[in-house]
């Protein structure tokens, strides 16, 4: 007979029992659950970053205008004031701006040079031709030093403007002022041509 230990020839010595294999049915629905969680997390990175691009989006840039001057705006500005004469004897609508050839300021101060006193002066020559015309002075500086200081330095160089004028007999009512600080430069800032150049004054006619 034979004994426990033997076996028939070609029958396997050893038998081999597979544990805890998964149905092929379980192993296809981890691969989907895997790939809508890959397809959630994709969506939700998506929307994410739809909104940061929403929140971000630039704000439309404002109108240029002179010190805040209704409806003065910068690209109807005419360089130099010897102009100012022929358009308050015209029909052309106001407000309407002229940038100051001169005068331009020294480094944190808001007094009149010298040099720069005869545009003032013309200036002032036409005012007395059109009497009932009114204007607005707007100063200006440079980038350097904080905005508040820059506010008020702007707003100090229009006055120094208008005590000119009313100096040679302009009426001080006629005379409106207003500071645009650094916000609205007309050059580089990173010169120091640059910077004097921004350190003016512009006029406003604002009604005849």
């Amino acid at each position: 007979m034979p004994g426990p230990n033997d076996h028939k020839p070609g029958a396997p010595s050893h038998v081999h029992i597979q544990k805890n294999a998964q149905p092929a049915w379980l192993k296809a629905l981890a691969w989907i659950a895997l790939a809508l969680g890959l397809l959630a997390l994709i969506l939700g990175l998506s929307r994410c970053h739809k909104e940061d691009t929403v929140g971000v989006a630039p704000a439309p840039a404002p109108s240029k205008v002179v010190a805040q001057t209704p409806n003065a705006a910068k690209s109807a500005a005419l360089v130099g004031t010897s102009g100012l004469g022929a358009y308050l004897g015209g029909a052309e609508a106001t407000p309407r701006t002229f940038t100051f050839e001169k005068p331009n300021f020294d480094t944190a101060k808001s007094d009149i040079r010298a040099a720069d006193a005869a545009e003032v002066d013309q200036v002032a020559a036409t005012l007395k031709q059109y009497p009932t015309a009114h204007i607005r002075i707007a100063g200006y500086a440079d980038s350097r030093g904080s905005d508040a200081a820059n506010m008020a330095l702007g707003k100090a160089r229009a006055e120094s403007v208008k005590t000119a004028l009313v100096g040679k007999g302009i009426d001080a009512g006629r005379i409106d002022t207003a500071s645009g600080g650094a916000t609205d430069p007309v050059d580089t800032n990173a010169t120091a041509g640059g910077r004097f150049e921004n350190r003016r004054t512009e006029l406003v006619v604002t009604a005849r």
